[in-house]
């Protein structure tokens, strides 16, 4: 049994409940994605969860770029295809507000 059976996840593979993640939950995830999780991907992904706790939501792009060392290009090729999207989902956050 996979770690992953022990949490729901709704219709686009996002955690319902978002405080039941743990970063063995996100390397799981990330593993499902076919990604491999970097010390800079968690830079990233505890950023979006810090402040997932403080606002409720995800970060948008900008808002990682702006407030980590990590840029737009460097975010890109950590979470390839929809950066926003894919750092929310392995965070076990909700799909972030304005992604498509």
């Amino acid at each position: 049994m996979s770690i992953l059976d022990s949490v729901k996840f709704d219709a686009d593979g996002y955690l319902e409940d978002p405080n039941a993640w743990t970063p063995e939950i996100a390397e799981a995830i990330a593993k499902r994605e076919d990604l491999t999780l970097t010390e800079r991907s968690w830079v990233v992904i505890n950023y979006a969860r810090k402040e997932f706790l403080a606002k409720g939501e995800a970060p948008t792009l900008r808002n990682i770029t702006k407030n980590t060392d990590v840029d737009t290009k460097e975010l890109y090729s950590l979470f390839p295809g929809g950066p926003g999207k894919l750092a929310a989902k392995v965070a076990g956050l909700h799909k972030p507000t304005g992604c498509i």
